[in-house]
This record gives structure tokens, sequence and C-alpha cells, in this order.
């Protein structure tokens, strides 16, 4: 099994969470997924992340994933599970996941429509001490904080990582700067836009492609690490269409496309939970279609 620092420089690999017939989890219909993306190299899968539609689920759901997750993996990868949400619930998650076997945490930025910064930290000191000390990428969506609230957050024990996730790389590169160099700063908008990201010093990126297509994913990250952004940006190119897929209706078919490209291969993982789009309209399906066909995936 990878080392975290390795495994953060990696591809963190935010697996959906599949439903049965009747809506509820069905953490099983994983398992060819997470074996096909951790036999092409993966190197960390994700519980509970967007992509696993965190929001939609209850505490007690993601809490099921988050033990699932890490037994199916069974050790041949280090697993990062996501927590968020109100404070307590959040602790609940976190305690959970560190007893299942989590190797770090997630911590989503919270949504909260009051959010003050140092509660923000204590927030996320809160979160460190109910998991027992277990390290922790910060998942930040919002980088209007500021440089300086992001190097207080990251001065929190226990942080190792940043999955940066707002399309502003020169303000990546001053909160890298101002933090300690030790954290691994992690591209959090996918492979599109992975190569913009390490020209400016992150290592490794977040993708929900590893769910469909996991072997394109490790050939993009391969090329990134090799600084061959030529190849990195021929291979995005060839997967570009899945991604504007799952931007459209202001990224409410992000994990849609995820799930019916999954059914169209013969992985049923059930529809998205509203607030998300689903099904993808017939437009959205033909691109799809074809992204599949000419990928050599159908």
């Amino acid at each position: 099994m990878l080392d975290l620092d390795t495994a953060l420089a990696g591809i963190s690999g935010i697996l959906v969470t599949p439903y049965d017939e009747a809506g509820d989890i069905a953490p099983g219909r994983l398992t060819p997924i997470l074996d096909r993306a951790l036999g092409a190299g993966l190197h960390m899968p994700v519980v509970n992340g967007n992509t696993g539609e965190f929001y939609a689920l209850t505490t007690d759901e993601a809490i099921t994933m988050a033990r699932e997750v890490c037994a199916m993996v069974d050790g041949r990868a280090p697993v990062l599970a996501g927590i968020g949400r109100g404070i307590r619930d959040a602790c609940e998650l976190a305690k959970a996941s560190a007893e299942a076997g989590a190797t770090a945490l997630m911590i989503h930025q919270p949504p909260d429509p009051f959010v003050a910064p140092r509660g923000t930290v204590d927030y996320v000191k809160a979160i460190a001490d109910a998991s027992g000390g277990l390290p922790m990428m910060l998942y930040l969506r919002n980088d209007a904080i500021g440089t300086g609230a992001i190097a207080d957050l990251c001065a929190v024990p226990g942080v190792k990582g940043v999955k940066w996730a707002t399309p502003n790389p020169q303000k990546l590169a001053a909160a890298k700067a101002a933090c300690d160099p030790s954290i691994t700063w992690v591209g959090g908008l996918a492979e599109v836009w992975a190569p913009t990201f390490y020209a400016v010093g992150a290592r490794g990126f977040t993708s929900g492609l590893i769910n469909v297509w996991p072997e394109r994913s490790l050939a993009i990250h391969a090329a990134l690490e090799a600084s061959d952004y030529v190849e990195a940006n021929r291979l995005i190119g060839e997967m570009q269409a899945f991604e504007d897929i799952r931007a459209e209706e202001l990224n409410g078919t992000n994990v849609t496309g995820v799930k019916a490209a999954l059914l169209a291969t013969g992985l049923d993982c059930g529809p998205t939970r509203p607030p998300s789009a689903w099904p993808l309209t017939p437009a959205q399906q033909d691109k799809l279609q074809t992204f599949l066909e000419m990928s050599g995936l159908i």
C-alpha cells in the first residue's frame, strides 16, 4: 500500500454511491468499479466525496459507506473518507470513519451561509480530535476566505493536503507559498484542470472518471508526472466531452454523467438523488454515447 504522501500526490478517485431499486444505498455494487480502478493503479479511493453525493446521504448512510468501502479496499490502498455537515454529524462521521479503517479524512468546506474563517479552524480541530488525530485533506471550494485564512487552516495539526477546487491558479500559488512546504496541494477540478494546477506546483488530482475509465486517468497522471504537458493535454482532449456533460446545468449533471456512463457499460449504480439531475436529457445521452463509443468503453 502506498504511503499517504505518495497517495495524495497521485489520483484521489471519488467513488459514486450506488443505490438499489428501492433507492437505498447498495455499497456492494461498487466492487467491480473499485477492483478495476485499483487494478489500473488508482492511488487513493475516496468515499463520501461530492461524486459520491455526500450531501444527498444521511449521516448513517455516509457512515455505512465509509465502513463498506474500507472493507472492500482491504488494505490495497489508502482510503480517504469525506467528512462534513454540522459539527456534531461531522464529528460522528469522523469517529466512525477512523474506526472503519480510513487512512485520512477529506474535510468538506462548510456550506453553512454563516461561516467565519476562524470558526472553520475550530471546526477542523474538532473533527481531528473526534477522529483520534487522523491526517486530513482540506477541501477548498471557495478561496474568497483569503490566503491568510487558508494559511491558518493549513496550520491546524494533522493537515497534510489541500484539495484546491477553484479555477484560480494564481491564488493556489500564493496559498502554497504561505503554508508549510510539506503540505500537498492537489488539483481538485479533475483531469481538465490538472495541467494548469501542476504548472503552479500542485501534484495529483481528483477524478470521477476513475469510476468509468481509470486507465485514462492514470495515463494522464503519468504524463503530468513526466512533465509531458503535450501528451497530458492530448489524453485530456479525448475525455473532454465526458467532463463537458458533467458540467452542464450548473454542474447538476456532474454525478449524472458518471452514473449514466456506468449504466451504459453494464454497471447499474442506480439514479442520482435530487437535487441532482436525472436522467440525462436525450441530447446529453447522445453525447455520452458518442464519447463511450469513441473511447472504446462500449
